[in-house]
């Protein structure tokens, strides 16, 4: 996989492991990862349910332990450094942290005592997190009483209180509605536009395509592709050109005139192998002015990372993603 050619000085790295290795008994979950994470970007990491994606996130964050490979985070080995690294990131869960019979306030007020924050420190802290997050109102509510979208707000506050460089988000959105994982989306912009890297795991592939600087597919404990969502999506062969027409004799006219177009005769649509360059589109027109032919509808159809996904990963699966999510 080529990798971009950036100008000017390499950003300093955030996250890198080598040959990061984890097993359960017999079961092998990574087989040998190798990651390298620029400081300041969003990197997101895809697989089916149960390719390892989680178990990486925990070994980064020093929850659990690799069997073998080196991993480093924020310049600090997560084996002989732990504590280095835990003061260095934040970590948000599938599952949210909030103790629901306490109010937003008070939960934001205990993480800040874990931080061992003076009492007007974890105060002003709490109060600009609130307010930054949209909760002000709600912040002395019980948080059993919020939204699904208010409790992953508060959640990723609540991690917030450290000053973490590194953040760590393990699926943030699932179970949120579009709304609330548009806000979500928004509020990792402002995140990295701050300088913190974010690394994010999802079942959603249309967010690692909104957010990510680079993508890695996890696949049978190993990284089968990474890049950026450009590159991975050039991997996949399948672009095509669609015309449609209402008139048969056009359709006739333009199926003789692009021999190597597939014919739909039902439809009266042809399809044409394409990367959706503009020479390929232009030389496409071409043929058909040639025999003035017009067709009613072109659409281009190029490679998305649901056609990585599955190429990739094979029988494996995809993300569970919700009905109005899926294809």
């Amino acid at each position: 996989m080529p990798t971009s050619k950036l100008s000017g000085p390499q950003s300093p790295t955030a996250v890198s492991t080598i040959g990061l290795r984890k097993s359960y008994g017999d079961k092998t979950v990574l087989d040998g990862i190798d990651l390298h994470i620029p400081a300041g970007s969003v990197f997101a990491l895809l697989g089916p349910n149960g390719a390892g994606k989680t178990t990486t996130v925990q070994i980064l964050s020093t929850l659990i332990t690799a069997d073998a490979g080196q991993a480093q985070v924020a310049g600090h080995d997560v084996a002989t450094s732990p504590d280095g690294v835990r003061a260095a990131i934040g970590v948000t869960g599938q599952f949210s942290a909030v103790d629901g019979l306490i109010t937003g306030e008070e939960n934001m007020l205990l993480m800040a005592d874990l931080h061992h924050l003076s009492k007007r420190e974890g105060r002003r802290v709490t109060a600009d997190l609130l307010a930054r997050f949209d909760l002000t109102e709600a912040a002395k509510k019980p948080a059993s009483t919020y939204s699904g979208g208010m409790k992953r707000r508060l959640d990723i506050a609540m991690t917030l209180v450290g000053d973490p460089r590194i953040i760590f988000l393990d699926e943030p959105t699932t179970g949120l509605d579009p709304r609330s994982r548009h806000n979500m989306w928004q509020i990792i912009r402002e995140l990295v536009s701050d300088g913190v890297t974010v690394f994010l795991t999802t079942q959603y592939l249309d967010e690692a395509d909104e957010l990510a600087d680079r993508i890695a597919v996890l696949n049978n404990g190993k990284i089968a592709a990474e890049g950026t969502a450009g590159e991975l999506k050039r991997l996949v062969p399948g672009g095509h050109v669609r015309l449609r027409f209402t008139d048969p004799a056009a359709y006739q006219a333009a199926a003789s005139a692009l021999r190597e177009a597939t014919r739909h005769d039902e439809s009266l649509t042809l399809q044409i192998p394409s990367g959706g360059s503009q020479r390929e589109l232009r030389s496409i027109l071409d043929w058909l002015d040639a025999v003035d032919v017009e067709a009613d509808e072109l659409t281009v159809h190029t490679p998305d990372l649901d056609d990585v996904f599955f190429a990739l990963t094979g029988d494996a699966g995809t993300p569970e993603q919700p009905k109005e999510m899926a294809r």
